[in-house]
């Protein structure tokens, strides 16, 4: 190694350790599901972003199992060679369904999608209105783009429009594009969706909305944009198949023209080989099933809305959340981490979140319940919580 790596790598290390901000990565010995075995030991899992359960589903497994007898382990080939499956076009017409759109592309990941869609509509002399608190993703999709990075104030409508105002009347760029997040990963709030529409119609903006975290969680399961009634006034609707879908990838819904563009101009779908065929099918059948009962969505959100109030009923500040989602912000980076690690060894597993996730000082443990969770699991980890917090002086 050369000296110099060498050194950079040692002092910022012990740097990162020394702030509490080094993250230490548990391999899962088995089935991500409510339960998990991590070092031997069994954990109520709380951070997976397995919202439905779909990951360890009998029936989606059968179906990927099939799925590779017939068409092997992967596509072969990126997209525009001959690496478009029939499934894949299938699929992509299921998610243009399930969205409410005319047409839809799918993707290697959600991460790509953000990549790959923003830099292929925006360039340098455009614009992006982005939310403070949007997802890493967003970020280097924009930076990607070189368009003019203009942050808006966390859902801070009155701060848009005014920087809407500034960027379409300064007359400097030929797009102007405002890009949120539909469900706050971090907080589990929701973007206004409305009020962004409105702003974007005065002003002739762009809309793009990544709905990470709300496909399958919020509108019965459709996401934010449905949640708000909004399908025709959405220009992207990005999503990820990872979370409440529960295999890999992500895409992208919006008119036919949109779609027909990110074919030929978008960079992941034409650089890199195409969702292998298992996933695919699992993912089609996965969808279907969102569409055709809200059960599994239900049972999420009684979940979600039993832990939070148990959790604040013991005096623990989850923040603002209006989603599943449940935040224990505790504050120091070090103090975050030590609760974290005292959950774990009293057998609940939930991961400290802290810079350069979240912004310094607001470290927190996340809690994701899920549609698989009973409630003697939430009960346990309710009671965990409360001794941890008592030990520690979070809680009195």
């Amino acid at each position: 190694m050369a000296a110099i790596l060498d050194q950079f790598l040692d002092q910022n290390l012990t740097e990162l350790k020394e702030q509490g901000l080094y993250n230490e990565i548990d391999p899962v010995q088995g089935a991500n599901g409510p339960i998990i075995q991590v070092n031997g030991q069994s954990l109520i899992n709380l951070s997976s972003n397995n919202y439905l359960g779909l990951a360890t589903n009998d029936e989606l497994k059968k179906i990927a199992q099939t799925t590779i007898e017939r068409y092997g382990v992967g596509a072969g080939a990126v997209r525009t060679i001959n690496g478009t499956l029939d499934l894949h076009v299938k699929l992509e017409e299921k998610l243009a369904e399930f969205k409410g759109t005319e047409a839809a592309i799918s993707y290697q990941s959600g991460f790509n999608c953000n990549m790959a869609a923003i830099s292929a509509v925006m360039d340098k002399n455009d614009a992006i209105l982005s939310d403070q608190l949007n997802h890493a993703s967003i970020i280097d999709g924009c930076r990607l783009s070189k368009a003019k990075i203009i942050p808006f104030l966390h859902s801070d409508m009155e701060d848009l429009r005014k920087k809407a105002k500034e960027a379409k009347e300064s007359g400097q760029y030929n797009k102007i594009m405002v890009i949120t997040d539909g469900v706050f990963s971090m907080d589990g709030d929701i973007a206004k969706l409305p009020e962004i529409v409105e702003i974007a119609k005065e002003f002739d903006l762009i809309t793009y909305v990544d709905d990470a975290h709300g496909s399958g969680v919020t509108g019965k399961g459709k996401g934010t944009v449905k949640h708000f009634g909004l399908e025709k006034e959405i220009d992207f609707q990005i999503g990820t198949l990872s979370k409440a879908i529960g295999v890999v990838g992500g895409y992208v819904a919006g008119k036919q023209k949109l779609i027909d563009w990110l074919k030929v101009r978008s960079r992941p779908f034409l650089f890199s080989t195409a969702l292998p065929p298992g996933d695919v099918a699992a993912i089609t059948a996965a969808i279907q099933m969102l569409i055709d009962s809200t059960e599994l969505h239900d049972k999420l959100w009684e979940n979600g809305d039993y832990l939070k109030a148990g959790l604040k009923k013991l005096g623990f500040d989850i923040g603002a959340s209006e989603t599943p989602i449940t935040p224990c912000i505790i504050g120091d980076e070090k103090l975050t981490q030590t609760f974290s690690k005292r959950l774990f060894e009293e057998g609940v597993y939930a991961k400290s979140i802290v810079f350069p996730t979240v912004p310094k000082g607001t470290g927190r443990v996340r809690n994701m319940p899920t549609a698989a969770h009973t409630k003697e699991m939430l009960d346990e980890a309710i009671a965990t919580y409360e001794k941890v917090g008592k030990e520690l002086g979070v809680i009195s």
